[in-house]
């Protein structure tokens, strides 16, 4: 259980960067639908427990270091080299996004030139990838309970001094501008541009695991972990809607309005959970080109971070609409094949049993 707790844990630290600790996310995706944004947040639970016990159980099916053998698996030699491409690309950016996202933050929190700011954003992230897979993922997974739990404070805080009804809150919500048409549909893209960024990672987490059971289990708890924090943070930022409606960052808001002290605790949960993607993006992408015991694994994580350095300097908010905007779509076509290879297996397993007998 505590290896399926670790890799649940780092699954949540890896999927919860800036923009779902920040809510801005969770608000466009989910709270801006009004009461309909908590049964979308619980069909992203299951969504998102399905797939990652799929892609855990598949990696450690394989025992892969990277994600291109199970890719290749699901998706078989055509569709595989694309979604391969499309994932390693994406690796990339978000990583790179991150960067950015972290010049910006610490410029908006201690006035501090955003290119230092990346800077050392780059410097942790590539002393991190210098530690080994299994120390990378304990590392992403301490970040997790810290999060939790200033999430279920602000949660507490917005619902003791919630100033409208639920009517009005749900009026308020309606007015905002979702990133979708329909909750339907927001819940869809949120989980697939989110699958898109987490599943190289997450097939890597479950390559380190023999036992089958153990892995899937670490990625329903993973799932079940995002799950509630989709909750949370939805809850508290409906019932406080009139505060937060049009805040960049809401969660940091609800925060700063607590204490101060609790609105820096939130910044650097913000500023953690950027390391956290960064890290794992970073090494995701490196290992697919590099295995981890290569004498030339560590010369090119630095090269590599260098290159992400320079390409965060196009700036945070151009990268977010470049990188995120196409994402949904390449985690749409990776859900369905996913969804192709576990029922294709399921037949395998039934075939067997039939002939058994």
């Amino acid at each position: 259980m505590k290896k399926s707790l670790q890799i649940g844990s780092a699954f949540v630290g890896l999927i919860v960067g800036a923009g779902f600790a920040s809510g801005q996310e969770i608000m466009q995706y989910f709270t801006n639908f009004g009461v309909w944004g908590t049964v979308g947040g619980v069909i992203a639970a299951i969504a998102f427990a399905f797939l990652g016990y799929t892609l855990a159980q598949l990696g450690s099916d394989l025992q892969t270091s990277s994600h291109k053998e199970v890719i290749y698996y699901i998706g078989g030699r055509y569709v595989g080299f694309i979604l391969d491409v499309l994932i390693t690309f994406f690796l990339f950016g978000v990583a790179v996004v991150m960067f950015a996202g972290s010049g910006s933050t610490f410029h908006q929190m201690f006035g501090i030139n955003p290119l230092i700011g990346s800077l050392i954003m780059v410097a942790a992230t590539l002393f991190t990838l210098l530690l080994n897979v299994k120390n990378i993922i304990n590392l992403i997974a301490m970040v997790t309970p810290y999060l939790m739990v200033i999430i279920f404070i602000i949660l507490i805080y917005s619902i003791f001094t919630m100033d409208i009804s639920l009517s009005e809150a749900n009026t308020l919500a309606k007015e905002q501008s979702p990133a979708a048409s329909n909750w339907v549909l927001g819940v869809l893209l949120y989980v697939s541009y989110n699958l898109a960024a987490g599943a190289a990672l997450l097939i890597v987490m479950g390559g380190t695991i023999k036992d089958r059971k153990v892995a899937g289990m670490g990625g329903i708890l993973g799932g079940i972990m995002l799950g509630a924090l989709i909750i949370l943070i939805n809850i508290a930022m409906f019932v406080k809607i009139d505060v937060v409606g049009g805040a960049d960052m809401p969660t940091l808001k609800l925060a700063a309005q607590i204490h101060p002290v609790v609105g820096i605790l939130m910044a650097i949960a913000l500023l953690g959970m950027m390391y956290n993607t960064a890290v794992g993006m970073f090494y995701a992408f490196t290992v697919r080109f590099i295995k981890p015991e290569s004498k030339s694994f560590k010369p090119a994580v630095v090269i590599i971070g260098l290159l992400g350095l320079g390409a965060s300097l196009v700036g945070f908010t151009t990268l977010v609409g470049k990188v995120y905007s196409t994402m949904g779509y390449l985690g749409f076509a990776l859900i369905i094949a996913i969804l192709i290879a576990w029922a294709g297996k399921g037949k395998r397993e039934r075939s067997e049993v039939t002939e058994n007998y």
